[in-house]
């Protein structure tokens, strides 16, 4: 059996280092890059709701939509984000393009527990989705402006939204968040800096 000379250790070593950087730098270039669009956006445009979006996209938190009357929410929004978009927020205080944010919208039930009176989610009612998009890659369609594609999407069918105009559909909702990329930041304390 041959021994192996030091230069071939060190070079086997070497190789070895090198192959560890690029995988780690290669890991954080596309953590950095943002998220993809690809399940989400078709070339037209045209959004949908994600599949398996709860196994593999961030958690970024929870509203809760109080009752009109009586006790407890009427509804509750569970709030998740692509991969990455978190650190890349984090890192850069603003959405990167492609981050894409999915609200799942619930009918909330009330009832007494041992802590006192609760809500928890019931019936999904539907998804909001929204694609960041700085560089206008929709032009001329109207579920894409100001930054961001948006469309709700009924429970019933997560691949055909009922938005039409986002002008008229979404952003009248969102005009006290302007300031802020149109996105509620403040409920979400996982990305505060």
């Amino acid at each position: 059996m041959k021994t192996r000379s030091r230069a071939t250790v060190l070079a086997a070593a070497a190789s070895a280092l090198l192959a560890l950087i690029w995988y780690r730098y290669g890991v954080t270039l596309a953590a950095e890059s943002g998220p993809t669009t690809e399940s989400v956006t078709d070339p037209q445009g045209n959004l949908r709701v994600p599949e398996g979006y709860r196994g593999t996209y961030e958690y970024l938190g929870s509203w809760a939509i109080a009752a009109a009357q009586g006790q407890g929410s009427k509804e509750l929004h569970i709030v998740y984000a692509s991969p990455g978009t978190m650190s890349a927020y984090q890192k850069k205080g603003s959405f990167p393009d492609g981050a894409v944010l999915v609200k799942e919208v619930f009918e909330a039930a009330t009832a007494p527990m041992t802590t006192g009176t609760v809500s928890h989610a019931d019936k999904l009612k539907g998804w909001f989705v929204m694609v960041r998009d700085t560089a206008d890659h929709h032009p001329g369609n109207k579920l894409w402006g100001d930054g961001w594609g948006w469309a709700w999407f009924d429970a019933s069918s997560p691949s055909k939204t009922t938005s039409r105009d986002y002008r008229v559909d979404c952003l009248t909702c969102h005009i006290p968040a302007r300031a802020t990329d149109w996105i509620y930041v403040g409920g979400y304390p996982s990305i505060r800096r």
